[in-house]
């Protein structure tokens, strides 16, 4: 059974950096490229960022490129979400995602593209 969980929510002041963890569970990782995504209280769901399988192919959602890196290790089965510069829009539940794929190279966007999903874990800017 797959399982992603997410680490490292918590409240910080706006201009803070915060990193947060995925650990997963139950599947290959290599096998998967892996996204996050927030959710801001009543409002959808919304792309972050994504990396391909082997983690050398990254995309982020305007809003935060520049301000967010994203790192996959595939030894240690974890992508992480380095965030700095943090605003009071980037209050939301971040969600870590995960999608099986034969390509190596793409990333995904789209919240549709992905099967496994964790939790979330609430980031909270305050200004």
């Amino acid at each position: 059974q797959v399982q992603l969980v997410e680490s490292g929510g918590t409240l910080v002041q706006a201009g803070d950096s915060l990193t947060l963890a995925c650990a997963t569970s139950g599947l290959t990782f290599s096998n998967y490229a892996m996204g996050w995504f927030r959710q801001a209280s009543g409002q959808e769901r919304e792309f972050v960022a994504g990396t391909s399988r082997t983690g050398l192919n990254t995309i982020y959602a305007e809003s935060v490129k520049g301000r967010f890196f994203l790192f996959r290790d595939n030894t240690e089965n974890t992508v992480t979400l380095a965030m700095h510069s943090l605003k009071a829009d980037d209050t939301a539940v971040y969600y870590c995602a995960a999608h099986r794929t034969k390509f190596t190279s793409v990333r995904y966007t789209r919240r549709d593209d992905y099967e496994h999903w964790g939790r979330g874990t609430q980031v909270t800017v305050s200004s």
